[in-house]
């Protein structure tokens, strides 16, 4: 049985076919079902929709490319170009590149992991699972570990937003128990508080010039709004600040920092300005307590974090090749293992009936179970030898099996 890999991404084809081929948690079953496939997974997630399989039916990838045109809702000529069908070790490098974010849009995302995963448990769910199909995921699992322990895959960040959540762990720490308050309702403040929230805050105030504004951006956002006649007591009670008003004349001086400081006893204040004018006064940059980044300033962090990344995807790259074959010597050892259940079978019948003749002598017990392993190999040794075909390759194996040449 060989790993299967059949599949569209972010690099072979657009948004609008990944849209339609998408399978949601709910049509999981279903789209299994409809495949037929006694093993496989459908990974669904935003940069991709894929189909995971252990399979040694000829007809396998064909049957896939058919169902997923028919999600589509396009005939199979027009998506083929789309679709990448991996095979054997191919499919399996795919597998442990892709369950260790090294091959996603943004690489080192910490969530494919957990997509990759509650795709599996979804198809164990419909019956979809068996041994070897949790054995390559089992081993994916394994080496996604060790590329997020042994690499700096995703110590960086690589976007605005999650450069300015970084930024303010590293000011404040657990961010559980800060208080944030967004200023003006532009879209990359909204997005910076998302991403505040997502990592911990529980109390976000919004404010801005018009209460409407601020209002239904924090019923967005499912926090408190104020009004911006308040700014003064919620600036002071503020550990970090977005500002997001983009207006022609500054929201905050250095004077309304500066005194927000003295009422915090000098407690920090980290500010970001994600407004196009700035809305915060260069001059609160050289205050004490004031720790004040701008968009550029964030875009630049945000960019040494995707080089750090695409520079660790190497060393990732490379734990996946020593990962993949090892799963492959281990799969390749285990066609051994009925052999040598057999062997030992067979060792362990001789063993019995030698100690049952030699009736408790010891010595004469390991010679009669000596002679008796010996006896059909070595006739078989002397046959080969006498001119049937195959001694050469059969001595040296012998030498290899027994390893006669460390004697």
């Amino acid at each position: 049985m060989a790993a299967l890999v059949v599949g569209a991404n972010h690099r072979t084809a657009p948004l609008s076919l990944r849209d339609t081929l998408f399978v949601d948690d709910l049509a999981q079953a279903d789209f299994l079902k409809e495949l037929g496939l006694p093993q496989a997974v459908a990974i669904s997630t935003c940069d991709r929709v894929e189909v995971w399989t252990v399979s040694d039916d000829p007809t396998a990838a064909p049957r896939i490319l058919d169902s997923l045109a028919r999600r589509a809702g396009l005939p199979v000529e027009s998506i083929r170009d789309q679709i990448y069908i991996l095979e054997g070790e191919a499919a399996i490098r795919h597998c442990f590149a892709v369950t260790a974010s090294l091959d996603s849009h943004v690489i080192g995302e910490p969530q494919v992991l957990g997509q990759v995963k509650a795709c599996h448990r979804m198809a164990r769910d419909s019956g979809c699972a068996g041994p070897e199909l949790d054995g390559l995921l089992a081993a994916a699992y394994a080496s996604a570990k060790r590329v997020r322990s042994e690499t700096p895959l995703a110590e960086r960040p690589v976007s605005i937003a999650s450069a300015a959540v970084q930024l303010a762990r590293d000011l404040h720490g657990a961010l559980s128990s800060c208080t944030a308050l967004l200023i003006g309702a532009g879209d990359m403040g909204e997005l910076v508080a998302e991403h505040l929230l997502a990592a911990g805050i529980v109390r976000l105030v919004v404010t801005a010039p018009r209460i409407s504004r601020a209002e239904a951006l924090a019923e967005r956002l499912g926090c408190h709004a104020a009004p911006f006649e308040k700014l003064a007591e919620n600036l002071a009670a503020a550990d970090i600040v977005v500002t997001a008003v983009g207006g022609r004349q500054t929201v905050l001086s250095s004077e309304q920092v500066t005194q927000a400081l003295r009422v915090r006893r000098r407690k920090p204040i980290f500010l970001v300005d994600t407004a196009m004018p700035g809305d915060v006064e260069p001059a609160v940059n050289r205050i004490d307590g004031a720790f004040l980044y701008e968009l550029h300033d964030l875009e630049r962090l945000a960019m040494e974090g995707r080089a750090s990344r695409e520079h660790a995807a190497a060393s990732g790259f490379a734990i996946i090749d020593e990962a993949v074959e090892e799963y492959r010597r281990d799969k390749a050892e285990r066609v051994a293992v009925p052999s040598i259940i057999l062997l030992r079978e067979h060792f362990e019948k001789l063993r019995q009936q030698a100690i049952d003749e030699a009736a408790g002598d010891a010595e004469k017990a390991t010679r009669l179970l000596v002679n008796r392993l010996l006896h059909d190999p070595s006739e078989m040794m002397k046959r080969m030898a006498g001119g049937e075909a195959g001694w050469p390759a059969a001595e040296e194996l012998l030498k290899k099996l027994f390893r006669l040449e460390d004697k």
